[in-house]
């Protein structure tokens, strides 16, 4: 009696404890065994070439090449291989880039081992699983991309500080959080911080409003 045959997975992520960790919790799901583990984009692309996996669990920031671009670069080389994005992040810029670069899933790391095992286990029957905070991430700037901006309001919640503006400035220019965060030398949880407080200030739903305000103003 030969028994059913197992969702060979590869994880990925840059700290070596969270993708230990995940590695050693996933393997816990039925049906599912992990074959490989990278630390890069460059890696896991590289496993994929070699290992042919089923699903690829893939963090978005990691060096040299980031979950975004390797996601890309393996749906179109190996479009066999499904891609569930498992990240800390649910920003609707980055949400959208990971679903357009092919990824079926898109789940936060809140999500627990029966969550992660689901959307596996959906991406290797090419079905798409989405974290519910990612659901409404995506209505959300659908939303904002249908209404007209509305103008910044500066001083009605306040004025943005000095560094709350060089935050609006950054994400102006195109850079996502963790590249703010270095740029800054601050964390990616102060980053957000400041994001939060330019939202209230400015009357901005999302992140793509706050810059559509930005540039209105310098017009």
């Amino acid at each position: 009696m030969t028994s059913e045959r197992r969702i060979r997975l590869v994880v990925a992520d840059d700290q070596a404890v969270v993708r230990e960790g995940l590695a050693m919790l996933v393997n816990l799901v039925p049906g599912i065994e992990v074959v490989g583990e990278a630390a890069d984009g460059h890696e896991v692309i590289e496993l994929v070439e070699s290992l042919r996996p089923d699903v690829v669990l893939m963090d978005l920031y990691m060096p040299r090449c980031d979950g975004i671009e390797a996601t890309s670069v393996i749906r179109r080389d190996h479009p066999e291989t499904q891609v569930v994005v498992l990240t800390t992040y649910a920003d609707d810029d980055l949400v959208i880039r990971a679903l357009q670069a092919g990824a079926l899933g898109y789940l936060t790391k809140s999500a627990d081992r029966h969550q992660i095992g689901r959307a596996v286990h959906a991406a290797a029957s090419e079905q798409a699983i989405l974290d519910p905070a990612v659901q409404g991430t995506l209505l959300a700037a659908a939303t904002s991309r249908n209404q007209p901006a509305r103008p910044v309001r500066q001083g009605e919640d306040g004025a943005l500080t000095a560094r709350e503006q060089e935050v609006l400035d950054l994400m102006v220019a195109g850079h996502n959080n963790r590249e703010i965060a270095q740029q800054l030398f601050i964390s990616a949880a102060t980053v957000k911080s400041h994001i939060n407080k330019i939202f209230a200030k400015t009357g901005s739903r999302d992140r793509v409003q706050a810059i559509q305000n930005a540039k209105s103003m310098h017009r």
